[in-house]
């Protein structure tokens, strides 16, 4: 059975041909890209002062894997099922219709392009903190950075791919040069673990959902695969592999960067830090720690904004081989990049950078994704539904169960992040009515020029 959204379909343009040069090491790189960044190097410090215990804090990053995992579970079957660039704006608009996909592909491009702005301003700052003098010019050095990626970029997919191989493996053997430094260096009392603060129930419980929603924000990016399935040599056998895999590698890396912290820093001490890697890297490399862990965090910035900066024009394209946005978009060039659709991704993230409004720039993003999580685990019970029949090289193991709970998860995410920041809920609803009178113009000219 066919989808029947409520309105005509969407008139497909010629499907660009990208270049089908991808395997499963590209898929297991761009996730580890795409997810590690320098949450882990600062985050412990705020998860031990929250937990005070050392197996609830390794508790929790379980936790916060195991809802990681369930997601990638639950989009590996929407993925091998529709294997074709653009990501959620593919699974919602043969689930929801094309207004519905529109609007999710508008907003997943957005939050994709601010964060590419954010690992910019982020490598900037951290620049700027080895040489001094570079000081004030942070949004220049942002937008040479991601001019330079995008230049990289439009050589094709073929350099594109290699870049994030090797950044997420320069960048991986870096952690593992701090573990193992730090789990060779004399081991530290460990200290009073209290546990979680409160008397009643509710008063323990609020430290812990911090913590865990904290902990879930440092596995965000493990479904960057998504974007590359029409580009993978095998698809249905790769992505579920990399999506899985790159999971449980992340899971194994934060725990194991939690286990050296611990290692020579005491829970109370750790408790105490700001940036637990810095303060783990001084006392291992007593000369060079803080410069030390400047290098870890530009090169795990630098595999973000390569992985991010490869998927969003993908979704661009995807959008404009539907006409809903200038069809240009829909190009790719003979290296298989969508240059039109690139340089658009990049010149979007600079004027994020420049506008002023980056820091609600941000906080908008993070209503965003928690919104598009929801849409597109509840676009696994509509077509399951809808269209039982479809090819599904991977169906989502433990389905309804596994997909109900990380859905009921994703909820109750999305209804904590509108609580705790109302102004920005209101900015990304107001994104996304935008999004409504674009689409309807969009649609009435591609009618316009069909009928003339």
């Amino acid at each position: 059975m066919s989808p029947q959204p409520s309105e005509p379909p969407v008139a497909v343009t010629p499907r660009a041909p990208l270049a089908r040069i991808l395997g499963l090491g590209f898929g297991v790189a761009v996730i580890f890209g795409g997810t590690v960044g320098v949450g882990i190097l600062r985050l412990p410090g705020m998860i031990a002062g929250q937990l005070g215990n050392f197996w609830l804090i390794m508790l929790l990053w379980v936790i916060g894997a195991l809802y990681a995992l369930l997601g990638a579970i639950s989009l590996s079957e929407l993925g091998t099922a529709m294997p074709q660039a653009g990501g959620f704006y593919i699974y919602s608009r043969r689930a929801f219709g094309p207004a519905a996909g529109f609007a999710v592909g508008w907003a997943d491009w957005l939050n994709n392009c601010a964060v590419v702005a954010f690992g910019a301003v982020a490598v900037a700052e951290y620049l700027c903190a080895l040489a001094p003098p570079l000081a004030g010019f942070e949004r220049l050095i942002a937008a040479a950075l991601i001019a330079s990626f995008c230049l990289l970029h439009l050589a094709g997919l073929r350099l594109g791919s290699r870049i994030q191989q090797v950044t997420s493996s320069v960048t991986a053997v870096t952690f593992l040069v701090l573990a193992a430094a730090c789990l060779l260096h004399p081991a530290v009392a460990s200290g009073l673990q209290h546990g979680l603060r409160g008397n009643t129930p509710m008063e323990m419980l609020v430290p812990l959902v911090a913590a865990l929603r904290a902990i879930v924000v440092t596995y965000d990016g493990w479904y960057e695969a998504i974007y590359f399935t029409e580009e993978d040599t095998d698809a249905a056998r790769h992505l579920p592999r990399a999506m899985i895999g790159g999971v449980l590698l992340v899971l194994g890396l934060y725990l194991l960067m939690n286990i050296a912290f611990l290692h020579v820093l005491s829970i109370p001490q750790l408790a105490a830090s700001k940036l637990a890697a810095a303060d783990a890297a001084r006392i291992v490399f007593p000369a060079w720690g803080s410069q030390f862990v400047t290098v870890l965090s530009i090169l795990t910035l630098l595999s973000l904004i390569n992985a991010v900066l490869l998927g969003a024009p993908r979704i661009l394209l995807a959008i404009g081989r539907d006409g809903l946005f200038a069809q240009s978009a829909a190009r790719v060039d003979r290296g298989g990049t969508p240059v039109v659709a690139m340089v658009l991704s990049a010149a979007m993230s600079v004027l994020m950078i420049l506008s002023g409004k980056f820091d609600d720039i941000i906080a908008v993003a993070a209503i965003l994704i928690a919104a598009m999580y929801s849409a597109n685990y509840i676009a696994v019970f509509v077509l399951r539904v809808r269209e039982p029949a479809m090819p599904r090289p991977f169906r989502a193991w433990g389905f309804p169960v596994t997909t109900g709970l990380v859905l009921i998860g994703s909820l109750l995410f999305l209804v904590a992040a509108v609580h705790d920041d109302p102004l920005s809920a209101l900015r990304a609803l107001v994104l996304l009515a935008v999004a409504l009178p674009a689409y309807a113009w969009m649609r009435w000219r591609q009618r316009r020029n069909f009928e003339v």
